[in-house]
């Protein structure tokens, strides 16, 4: 019997985490809380089938600004998966100028190598701190070299010519220099010995070997200042600073050292095959329009190129080959000038979910504002409050730049809700100045503030023929008809 998936992430529990940060699209949010839940469902399957299973793709339709990214970026955050965003403009097809469609899948594992590698790092800090602590007492307090014999044959090459036979020190030297040392570790972790200066060796890492190459050179993964280092030796500088300082920079250079890089390895690539997520954004802007000809043939060139990576292949990178099988692959668009149905057959069939986001009313960029955990107000408001203001905004207030911001959406071009930050700057622009040299307790932004800051920017049709009536006369216009 096949065993039962647990209720940690079930999808409606996956939705209620995404309501925290992202208003509305509904739709898009169950989609791929589904392809989620049937990624972990796959994980419980016999081998055999398990690798049958394909990944559920997703192709999200929507104009800019309305959650696509966000959504998935939320969901990578939520399983801790790999995650990376692209465009598919800077994709061009093989033979051209311009980045490969492999390269994606090598970002993704140098972000997972990231990942792994900030986790081993974590789980290390115990023992890194330990093995500093007695480097740095090594430095406050040097160990006193033990000379010793050297046999009469060695001597015959040279060794211990300026070395003689020296007496062991007493043990009771030996006990006193260790008190000594127990003494100096007691203050080092008490921290009496932070601001205290030292030299000390640390690991030089600024200097690196040019790598001078052209276009597709990181398709070969090859990396030779990591070829070099078990060759050359590691070089380091001397540097004066505070113990509390020379203490984290030891800490640091011991938990690389107890890091495991092929261990580390191996798990990065493994996340990136089992969890990666990938967002392939932009994916309208390779869809050749119907009848175009010339420049537009590359963008074919450049599906068909990322046909078989979505399919499931082999890419090789410095890092060992990964297979590409069960990456899932969010694409987005917002298909104006084209539809999904004008990308290449095989390609539409490897997105078999197909879910169309909606434009942003002004009840929901009012409740972008708002609602979700660490909101755009909440955002300006604390960092105010750092100054020592606090920065209130009125409900009217909120409903007045929804309002604008759907109007400016509407009557230029629609950028969504990242419409939000620009009309938050310009409104908070003299507030954000000048709040330092004031001792001003509390500042309201009202709806009258707003319209007055803001209206500027709204240009409809009323206004034009407000400003124009009167200006503008009924004339004959015949004589300037040829």
């Amino acid at each position: 019997m096949t065993p039962r998936l647990d209720s940690a992430l079930t999808p409606s529990r996956v939705i209620e985490y995404l309501d925290r940060y992202i208003v509305g699209q509904e739709k898009a949010k169950r989609a791929v809380a589904v392809a989620l839940r049937n990624r972990l469902r796959r994980r419980m399957l016999p081998p055999e089938m398990a690798h049958e299973v394909m990944p559920k793709n997703i192709l999200m339709v929507g104009p800019t600004g309305v959650g696509k990214t966000e959504i998935a970026r939320r969901l990578a955050m939520l399983v801790q998966a790999p995650f990376i965003k692209v465009e598919a403009t800077k994709f061009t097809e093989v033979g051209y100028v311009g980045r490969d469609v492999e390269s994606m899948i090598r970002d993704l594992v140098e972000f997972a190598v990231t990942m792994v590698r900030r986790r081993m790092l974590e789980d290390v800090q115990g023992p890194a701190l330990e093995r500093a602590e007695q480097r740095l007492v090594d430095v406050l307090l040097p160990r006193s070299e033990k000379k010793f014999s050297v046999p009469d044959f060695m001597k015959v090459f040279g060794a211990g010519a300026e070395t003689d036979t020296e007496e062991e020190r007493p043990p009771e030297e030996e006990h006193g220099q260790e008190t000594t040392r127990a003494k100096l570790l007691a203050m080092l972790r008490d921290g009496r010995l932070n601001d205290r200066e030292v030299d000390v060796e640390v690991s030089d890492n600024s200097a690196a070997i040019p790598v001078l190459g052209g276009a597709g050179m990181d398709s070969v993964g090859i990396n030779l200042n990591e070829m070099l280092s078990g060759i050359l030796p590691k070089r380091s500088k001397k540097r004066r600073m505070k113990v509390g300082e020379a203490l984290r920079a030891f800490q640091g250079e011991e938990a690389e050292k107890l890091i495991d890089s092929d261990a580390l390895a191996q798990e990065a690539l493994e996340k990136v095959q089992e969890d990666g997520i990938v967002f392939l954004d932009e994916l309208d802007k390779v869809v050749a329009r119907g009848g175009v000809t010339g420049p537009d043939v590359s963008r074919e060139g450049v599906q068909r190129d990322l046909l078989p990576i979505v399919e499931g292949s082999v890419v090789q990178t410095r890092y060992g080959p990964v297979r590409t099988d069960h990456i899932l692959f969010i694409a987005a668009g917002a298909f104006s000038g084209v539809k999904p149905s004008d990308l290449i057959p095989e390609l539409q069939g490897r997105f078999p979910i197909r879910v169309e986001l909606q434009p942003l009313s002004w009840e929901n960029l009012q409740q972008i504002l708002t609602e979700p955990e660490n909101s755009l107000l909440k955002q300006y408001s604390a960092l105010i409050a750092t100054e020592g203001t606090e920065l209130r905004f009125t409900e009217d207030a909120t409903r007045e730049i929804a309002e604008l911001a759907s109007r400016m959406n509407a009557e230029m071009e629609d950028i969504g809700a990242r419409r939000l930050h620009t009309m938050l700057e310009q409104l908070l622009e003299e507030i954000s100045f000048s709040v330092c040299a004031r001792s001003v307790e509390r500042i309201e932004i009202t709806a009258d503030l707003v319209r007055e800051r803001l209206a500027s920017l709204v240009i409809d049709a009323d206004m034009v023929r407000e400003r124009l009536d009167g200006l503008v006369e009924d004339r004959d216009i015949r004589r300037y008809l040829l």
